[in-house]
C-alpha cells in the first residue's frame, strides 16, 4: 500500500526469486484502504456507527493519517493484488485476513476490528 508501481514490483521480485521461491508479503486490507480517511465514523455521542468503504474500484493515490503524520498509500483491489502476481507467473499458495484472537476481546476497541479488515497477508510461489 506504499509502492506506487505494484506490477513493477512484482515483475523485479520474480526476477530475482529463485524457482520454487517464497514471496510472503502484507498490505492494509483492500477495504481499509478504499476510502482513503481509514477512520469509523461516529453518531453524535462518539459511538461506531460503521467503517466507510467508498470508491472501492478506483485505484490510485490516497491521503490517510498514520501517527498523526500525513501519508500516501496506494490503494488497489483485491482483484489487482491477485491477479498481478497470477499474471506475472506466481502460484498463489495462500492468503490470510488476521483479526484479532479472542483473548484479546477485552481490549478496548479490539472488539470493533471484528467489524472490518484491516490487513492482507498474502503467500506465493515462483513456478518451478
Amino acid at each position: 500500500h506504499y509502492v506506487a508501481d505494484y506490477e513493477n514490483l512484482i515483475k523485479k521480485i520474480y526476477r530475482m526469486l529463485k524457482a520454487g521461491g517464497n514471496l510472503v508479503f502484507t498490505v492494509e486490507h483492500p477495504v481499509f484502504t478504499a476510502h482513503g480517511t481509514q477512520d469509523w465514523y461516529y453518531n453524535e455521542k462518539g459511538e461506531i456507527l460503521h467503517f466507510p468503504v467508498d470508491n472501492y474500484y478506483y485505484e490510485g493515490k490516497r491521503t490517510a493519517m498514520f501517527l498523526e503524520e500525513k501519508v500516501t498509500k496506494y490503494h488497489r483491489t483485491l482483484t489487482t493484488y491477485l491477479n498481478t502476481l497470477l499474471s506475472n507467473s506466481f502460484i498463489i499458495n495462500q492468503i490470510v485476513e488476521p483479526q484479532p484472537p479472542e483473548n484479546m476481546m477485552d481490549i478496548p476497541g479490539m472488539a470493533d476490528e471484528m467489524r472490518r479488515p484491516m490487513m492482507l497477508i498474502v503467500s506465493a510461489k515462483k513456478k518451478m
